[in-house]
């Protein structure tokens, strides 16, 4: 697991046992560490990897219980998205399909020289799947950045 990341990001779920398997099944991600409740009915803390980057997973805990974060489900939405920069969005998109996530904007062509498209996965959080086709200068995205918004 890559320990110089230095921002980790930490996602509170409705089902904390079920998710670790759904981000196995759906971006390959490795576990490396796995903390339940004394009682066995809660995942407190599960270290994963995605792409060579850590992800913390945790379910939801009431104020009675201490817990501060609230997952999509309880919100109705999130207000985070996280990207995954890959080398072919269109397996990783149906990869996260089978596994259960649905499509919210299927992977296309995009104006800052991408292929790009965004997930939701079962527990309300959002994915971008990023495939960078080329590097861009920023006068030349601007450019395509103006041409796409004047088509809407």
């Amino acid at each position: 697991m890559n320990r110089t990341d230095s921002i980790i990001p930490e996602l509170c779920v409705h089902d904390g046992l079920a998710s670790l398997e759904f981000y196995k099944r759906a971006f390959g991600a490795h576990e490396h560490k796995r903390m339940m409740t004394p009682d066995g009915a809660k995942l407190l803390h599960a270290e994963l990897s995605v792409g060579g980057h850590r992800l913390v997973v945790f379910d939801e805990f009431s104020a009675n219980e201490r817990g501060t974060l609230r997952c999509p489900r309880t919100l109705g939405g999130t207000g985070v998205r996280l990207i995954l920069q890959v080398d072919d969005a269109d397996a990783v998109v149906q990869q996260a399909v089978a596994a259960g996530a649905s499509v919210m904007i299927p992977v296309t062509k995009m104006f800052w020289g991408a292929r790009y498209g965004k997930l939701e996965d079962p527990y309300g959080h959002e994915w971008g799947i990023n495939q960078q086709l080329e590097e861009l200068s920023a006068a030349e995205e601007a450019a395509r950045a103006a041409q796409f918004f004047s088509n809407r």
